[in-house]
């Protein structure tokens, strides 16, 4: 069964800052997630790139996947590879505010 982008949006939201800040130091890409998130978040984000990148997210935080995450060294990889596809698409429309909104939450605990 597969989920819409809701539910996807919905379990990103409950679960990204958790997973972002149990794994900041140790997952390269866990700034650039929440920063993600708020670029998908922002009205002027396109559709398609807020679906494809509101999916990866979910994949990064959903507890299961592939190569599960304890696996020293591997553990991560496969939710890089998925999120380095999404990151590649949101590009064009990521913007310096996003950076910021991730960076202040992830330091002060607000967007």
């Amino acid at each position: 069964m597969s989920r819409s982008p809701e539910d996807d949006e919905r379990m990103v939201t409950a679960g990204l800052l958790t997973k972002a800040r149990r794994t900041l130091g140790r997952v390269p890409f866990a700034r650039d997630a929440v920063a993600a998130f708020f670029a998908a978040r922002d009205p002027k984000t396109p559709a398609h790139v807020k679906a494809t990148v509101m999916a990866a997210l979910a994949y990064f935080i959903v507890p299961t996947d592939m190569v599960p995450d304890f696996i020293a060294a591997l553990g991560y990889t496969d939710d890089a590879t998925v999120f380095y596809a999404a990151w590649r698409m949101l590009m064009p429309h990521l913007k310096p505010e996003h950076q910021d909104q991730a960076r202040n939450l992830l330091e002060d605990g607000d967007a």
